[in-house]
């Protein structure tokens, strides 16, 4: 009798384990299901305190953190640099969303890599291929640029603790604010301007090499090879020699500025802000050789591979595929590879203006402006919705996308969303490919969004 009680024991708790198992599956593939549903979501995503970003609350990127999470806590003498939404592994967005297990965007698309679209996961072998970014810069960024895909591998082989990834890094910034920056070389009549009038900057280039540049005005293929020359000599001065003929330019230009006379044709201005920054610092001859760009808001630039530039102040969208590789060579004090630098830039002369990348209207939508760069990995779309305008559709595309509020207010609604987000300044939302989402629109000024996706 007590043998065959446990034997009906054991079959009960048997059958109690199928069933608490079968729960626990059904439960699992509930959760799953719901995952899979949810296909639009807010997103928390990383800051990075980089000593060179705007402190508290000047800073665009604090206030859109705050906008977005009232909770959130802005420390006032911290800087707060980039807003990173995207999924690298060095700043990778939580999903904001208590149905979805706590997870990243980079884990959640490794299990539901159909959120792409399917070219794009084809394309980019099932990774989100761009970073989609906030930058509010107080200093000068580093003289860098950003390899091609071929040299990327080359120097993530052999330098993996400097060059994290083997990806290229296209990138476009869109002003937020007024921004200025450092982008390719100058016309070469401008420098050869400089090399005249700011003996400092000759003493470094050296006679011989100036003189190389001048003989090769309106030949464009020795006029690359001597400006490379040019560059690299000075770049490659000798420390004493370069401290002491900046020493002895920022003295004449402070005496200058002092007497009223006007400083303009040793850039006075600029050269003493960024010694100010980096005093004693080789960077601070580029802006003889590099265009001085100034960017109103809406305006943009892109920075294709090998391109040599310098982000120096104001608030700015920053779009890029999806790699944190950077080849430095002055304003920094981190690791700086002069030689890799002066041998892998784009040495082609243009003007300033010719660095503003223009925007498109899209021809389906008029509050839709597009920045389409010529790589296929982003494309960042700017929409302005007008204050007379209370409904509004942002369209499915064929890719996931990253939707970020500037201003306004909105209460979002897809069937991909399952309940209602609210949208408001700072609020970021991830939108699987092929997706709709409606807003109806609160603020009485509209609203002002971009989006990062890639239109293959």
């Amino acid at each position: 009798m007590h043998f065959y009680g446990n034997i009906k024991v054991k079959a009960e708790g048997d059958r109690a384990v199928r069933r608490a198992s079968r729960d626990v599956t059904n439960v699992l593939t509930a959760d799953v299901a719901v995952m899979e549903e949810v296909r639009v979501f807010p997103l928390t995503c990383a800051v990075q305190n980089y000593a060179w970003g705007k402190n508290g609350l000047d800073s665009e990127v604090a206030k859109l953190v705050i906008g977005g999470d009232p909770l959130a806590v802005v420390e006032d003498g911290k800087p707060y640099a980039e807003l990173w939404m995207g999924a690298h592994p060095k700043g990778d967005a939580q999903i904001k969303d208590n149905r979805i297990a706590q997870t990243t965007l980079g884990q959640w698309i490794a299990h539901f890599p159909a959120c792409l679209g399917s070219k794009v996961k084809d394309t980019f072998q099932g990774q989100l291929p761009f970073l989609f970014k906030v930058l509010s810069v107080n200093t000068a960024l580093s003289i860098q640029a950003h390899p091609n895909r071929e040299l990327a591998a080359r120097l993530h082989a052999q330098f993996p603790e400097h060059y994290p990834d083997n990806n290229h890094k296209p990138e476009m910034a869109i002003a937020l604010t007024r921004f200025q920056g450092l982008c390719g070389f100058r016309p070469v009549e401008e420098i050869l301007g400089f090399l005249k009038c700011v003996p400092e900057f000759r003493a470094l280039v050296g006679n011989e090499a100036a003189e190389e540049l001048r003989c090769s005005v309106g030949d464009a293929a020795r006029t690359s090879q001597a400006l490379k020359k040019c560059f690299t000599r000075m770049m490659n001065c000798e420390k004493k020699v370069f401290v002491d003929q900046l020493n002895m330019l920022v003295k004449r230009v402070t005496e200058e500025g002092a007497a009223g006379k006007d400083t303009s044709s040793s850039n006075g201005d600029l050269l003493l802000r960024l010694h100010s920054q980096y005093p004693g610092d080789i960077g601070c001859f580029s802006i003889y050789f590099l265009n001085h760009v100034v960017l109103d808001p809406g305006q943009a630039m892109f920075l294709g591979a090998n391109e040599p530039h310098a982000y120096l102040y104001g608030d700015c969208i920053e779009c890029m595929a999806c790699s944190d590789n950077t080849v430095r060579a002055g304003l920094t004090p981190k690791y700086i590879d002069v030689n890799t630098l002066c041998g892998m830039l784009n040495y082609s002369p243009s003007s300033a203006s010719s660095k503003i990348f223009p925007c498109v209207q899209d021809a389906s939508d008029p509050c839709v402006s597009l920045y389409d760069p010529p790589v296929p990995d982003f494309t960042v779309m700017r929409i302005q919705v007008p204050p007379s305008v209370k409904q509004y559709t942002v369209a499915p595309v064929d890719s996931a996308s990253i939707l970020l509020v500037i201003e306004g207010d909105a209460t979002a609604t897809s069937v991909a969303a399952l309940s209602d987000v609210t949208l408001r300044r700072g609020t970021v939302l991830f939108i699987s490919a092929n997706e709709s989402v409606s807003l109806h629109i609160t603020s009485p000024s509209g609203m002002n969004m971009f989006r990062a996706c890639c239109l293959l």
